[in-house]
């Protein structure tokens, strides 16, 4: 990885759908008060015009799109923008109604970078305004605690840094996917490749406390990306075993007949349509995921 004279150049990203302008507004302006500058601000119009964004740090670059790419897939837009440009080394990709709390999130995340060459993703912790992590969004089976990092398996997309020497190695997002299941498509493969995941409860995104199911699409898209997703990475004789466990949780879980009957259609979508390249990992993948706490099979 090159580096500046004080460790990894820092990028940040940020893809917007223009429907929150005053939060935008907030996560820039929390940017700006970082004690390291970003050398590079990236942010997308997902389908939509964006406006002038004066008084940033680094070089801002402004990206419109002319239709609606998903999570994924607008954010490709910028990393393949920032590996053109090809002057910095991580980037950190955040939600657009974020909002960084501490002003020493870019500092500390160059100097994990910096102590080890092998980090590929560091995941940050996402808190409301009150301070409270949401179960969901701690990145260990049946974890509690959202205050204990370390290496895992997964990462949340709404705040966390890649390293860009991982992504020219495994690739860029699932844009496929278009919304749901794409971390753990990019973890897996990090992780396959020998990359470290790294979750840091200290590095803070504040984040309105909100729930997945609140898209209309979610139900469907998170079934036919299950699919996708066990297809694409997972060995063939693990595939049923993953399938059969979301299967029987999602039964469980599932309390509307709406959302269930969304669910099959998104689930039998799946195992209809190609979700790209089948890249299954290794067996001894299996088994560092699994001493990590998360088998791929859940």
């Amino acid at each position: 990885m090159s580096e500046g004279s004080h460790g990894p150049r820092i990028a940040v990203a940020v893809v917007t759908m223009g429907n929150r302008p005053v939060e935008v507004d907030a996560l820039l302006a929390s940017v700006a008060k970082q004690d390291v500058a970003p050398a590079r601000i990236v942010i997308v119009g997902n389908g939509c015009p964006l406006p002038e964004f004066p008084g940033l740090p680094g070089e801002v670059t402004a990206i419109e799109v002319e239709e609606n790419l998903g999570c994924p897939g607008g954010r490709n837009v910028a990393l393949r923008r920032l590996h053109e440009f090809g002057d910095v080394d991580v980037v950190v990709e955040l939600d657009d109604d974020g909002l960084l709390v501490h002003a020493d999130v870019l500092r500390r995340v160059r100097d994990l970078f910096a102590a080890d060459p092998r980090l590929g993703i560091v995941g940050f912790r996402i808190a409301d305004e009150h301070g409270e992590t949401q179960r969901r969004h701690v990145p260990r089976v049946g974890a509690r605690d959202p205050m204990r990092g370390g290496p895992v398996t997964c990462f949340l997309g709404g705040g966390h840094a890649f390293s860009l020497r991982m992504i020219d190695e495994i690739g860029y997002w699932p844009a496929e996917f278009f919304f749901a299941h794409e971390e753990t498509d990019v973890a897996w493969r990090a992780v396959d490749a020998g990359w470290t995941i790294r979750y840091e409860p200290g590095l803070l995104l504040q984040h309105p406390r909100t729930s997945p199911a609140r898209h209309a699409i979610y139900h469907r898209v998170t079934a036919r990306n299950r699919v996708w997703l066990a297809r694409r990475r997972l060995p063939l004789p693990l595939v049923p075993v993953h399938l059969g466990v979301w299967l029987a949780l999602t039964l469980v879980r599932t309390r509307s007949r709406a959302g269930l009957r969304a669910w099959f259609g998104g689930f039998a979508e799946g195992l209809r349509q190609s979700g790209g390249e089948r890249r299954p990992m290794r067996w001894r993948t299996v088994w560092r995921l699994t001493r990590l706490g998360r088998p791929p099979v859940i």
